[in-house]
């Protein structure tokens, strides 16, 4: 990690907004590196990574490397992945499961460090949290037709529906995803490690 990674990553850790956090010895859960190409933007750590300290170590992470074509090696690589979730600290429990990803915390934290990473080639918006902070005005009215539309945001965005095991209803109503999205996914996936892998190879012959 770069020395101004480094400098973020510890403004985060003593921001005051995240004391209740700190206090309880939860580091922020999030990876950056500034040779990574790709990036997946989240919801928020779940109770079971915040305290493993691994993001998407649950069925959801393993459904999402199915989708992204990725080794557990490849996925957790900064100079591949970069994991950037709307929050970076378990927010709690709600009355209808996990509460939301605190409104500010992204656009406070996010451009800090996406300013540190400029070989990233593709990011993913997994969730509508994530599509309606950086989709903006562009996001569709419901999460599926943005999803459905994902080429119109391509090549720089790929919007996605979480890979929760919650979620397979969806995706038996909507085998689009499976038969035309997640190639394209992969594809794409693949294409910007391989040409971070080329970066790389070049860097050490020289």
């Amino acid at each position: 990690m770069s020395e101004t990674l480094e400098k973020v990553k510890s403004a985060i850790i003593t921001d005051p907004d995240n004391a209740w956090a700190t206090d309880q010895g939860w580091q922020p859960l999030y990876s950056a590196h500034v040779d990574a190409r790709v990036v997946i933007v989240g919801q928020a750590p779940g109770r079971r990574a915040q305290l493993s300290g691994i993001p998407w170590d649950d069925p959801s992470g393993v459904t999402l490397r199915g989708w992204l074509g990725l080794t557990a090696e490849e996925f957790y690589d900064p100079r591949n992945v970069a994991l950037l979730p709307m929050d970076f600290f378990y927010p709690g429990k709600g009355q209808h499961g996990d509460l939301p990803p605190r409104p500010y915390f992204a656009t406070k934290w996010h451009p800090q460090l996406l300013e540190q990473m400029p070989h990233v080639a593709l990011t993913l918006l997994i969730g509508q949290y994530a599509q309606r902070h950086y989709l903006r005005s562009r996001v569709k009215a419901t999460l599926t037709e943005t999803v459905h539309a994902y080429q119109e945001y391509l090549p720089r965005w790929f919007p996605l529906v979480h890979p929760s095991p919650l979620n397979f209803r969806w995706q038996a109503r909507n085998p689009w995803f499976a038969d035309l999205v997640l190639p394209e996914l992969r594809q794409r996936v693949a294409v910007a490690l391989d040409c971070g892998q080329s970066a790389r190879d070049v860097k050490r012959s020289n």
